[in-house]
């Protein structure tokens, strides 16, 4: 079931403020920080303060403010765009507060949130481009350790190459709409217009983009097999986060959170394919033939899969497929379930002395009249990770016992490995059959079985034991001990 998205109080904008007034009612420290923060604009200061202090007054003197050197009156707020109460003075701010929205001007009151129609963000300025970090004035000290962070990730030239990109914006916008034009701006950004920004050779820039503009060469389709990872957002690559950011099309299964597929763009087209247990709305080649397709219209494509494309992710028919077609490919690996149930199990899947191999596999691998060949793994002390295996957790207990595992073998459950609505349950090989009843487990269960589960941590994990089901007949008739 996807995570609700926590909704926001306060929705960032950008005002226009060229030219136009914002008036600061204060003195102080407080109406300093402010006015340092708004003359970063274009904006045309007013600070409103009978007695401003002697570092407000320097500051007014060299950033060419407008100083009201009187007693605050409302009449001194019209004609401004924003106003801020930063008196000091509960009362004062109060009362400016109430007069800026009698006459419909949005107003900060330093450090009151309650009289706030907007916050003020942390800022990250590269002139075009601005940053702004809030936290609806719950955390402003989180909001400038954020700035600094994000300030040391962003190239100085940052604003020099939007700069650039706005000069070319009227020539770019004659290119046909879609994917040709977002190509254009990828690689103007991604290129060499912004390598040579950077190298501060700006004609060579202004050239890479004027080649890139003129260029007729054909527009080539990408197709990337993306692992999305077990569900929580943050176990994502940093690559696969890049290519969603890239995508036109994603192209994504049931079981891959939505807080996932949104960190793409939010104009790239999304289309789910299904491929839920039991619920499959394409068929594996109707998947195969859409990638082909999308790959000859030229379009980058995310194929977005939980966990890791290349376990049980079918991604051998999709590479094929491509191949065939002659569709430009890549692999992106994902955290695979097995390794975020192990993770919130803190279970060693490999321990010395104990357990130097492992098994991946589903449940229905032991269907067959015939046990696999890792199931001799499995009782030589490999430890086995099942995906999808709830549903037949009878039979692999069964045969497993069966093949000569002891039924006491230490077994971990998660369901929904790495999300925050995970439940974790142990017991031994003997308990597993219990999981086929369990009709409140919704979401995808990761079994793991072997000796090196019991170096596990069961704190926070159920007994299987607790609900084994009381009439197992098929359990009983594989040599389970219910």
């Amino acid at each position: 079931m996807p995570q609700a998205t926590t909704k926001l109080n306060a929705f960032p904008v950008f005002l226009r403020v060229e030219g136009e007034a914002v008036a600061i009612v204060g003195g102080g420290e407080e109406a300093l920080a402010k006015a340092r923060l708004i003359a970063q604009s274009s904006a045309v200061l007013h600070i409103i303060a009978r007695n401003a202090e002697p570092e407000l007054l320097t500051f007014i003197a060299e950033a060419s403010a407008k100083h009201v050197a009187a007693a605050y009156d409302a009449s001194q707020l019209e004609g401004a765009v924003m106003v801020f109460a930063a008196s000091g003075d509960e009362a004062l701010d109060r009362r400016v507060a109430a007069d800026a929205r009698r006459l419909g001007i949005p107003v900060n009151a330093v450090d009151r949130p309650d009289l706030c129609d907007f916050f003020t963000p942390a800022l990250v300025n590269r002139a075009p481009v601005a940053i702004a970090i809030g936290t609806e004035g719950a955390g402003p000290v989180l909001a400038q350790m954020l700035r600094g962070r994000i300030d040391r990730m962003l190239s100085p030239s940052l604003g020099a190459l939007a700069a650039l990109a706005m000069s070319f914006r009227n020539a770019a916008e004659r290119l046909p709409r879609g994917n040709v034009r977002r190509r254009f701006w990828s690689d103007f950004f991604g290129g060499a217009p912004a390598r040579a920004v950077e190298a501060g050779d700006f004609s060579q820039a202004h050239e890479a983009a004027t080649d890139l503009l003129l260029s007729d060469a054909p527009v080539h389709g990408h197709i990337a097999l993306v692992g999305a990872g077990p569900g929580a957002e943050d176990l994502l690559t940093l690559r696969a986060h890049r290519l969603l950011m890239e995508a036109d099309v994603i192209v994504h299964d049931a079981l891959v959170p939505e807080a996932v597929v949104a960190m793409g763009r939010r104009d790239a087209e999304r289309l789910p394919v299904g491929k839920r247990k039991g619920c499959h709305t394409k068929s594996q080649a109707e998947i195969n033939a859409l990638l082909v397709e999308l790959g000859r219209e030229g379009k980058r494509v995310v194929r977005l899969k939980s966990g890791d494309p290349l376990v049980f992710g079918r991604a051998g028919e999709e590479m094929a497929a491509l191949r065939d077609a002659g569709i430009a490919y890549e692999v992106v690996p994902g955290v695979t379930a097995a390794f975020a149930a192990a993770a919130d199990f803190e279970l060693p899947l490999t321990l010395r002395g104990v357990s130097s191999s492992m098994v991946f596999t589903t449940g229905h691998d032991l269907k067959g009249n015939s046990l696999p060949d890792w199931a001799k793994l499995a009782i030589s002390g490999a430890t086995v990770a099942v995906y999808m295996g709830r549903s037949v957790a009878a039979e692999v207990a069964g045969r497993l016992i069966e093949a000569g595992l002891s039924p006491d073998t230490a077994v971990a459950v998660v369901e929904n490995a790495s999300l925050t609505n995970r439940r974790r349950f142990h017991g031994t090989l003997a308990d597993l059959p219990s999981l086929e009843a369990r009709a409140d487990l919704s979401g995808p269960v990761m079994t793991i079985i072997g000796d090196a589960v019991a170096g596990a941590n069961f704190e926070r994990s159920e007994p299987l034991a607790a609900h084994r089901h009381e009439s197992a007949p098929v359990a009983a008739a594989e040599g389970v001990q219910p």
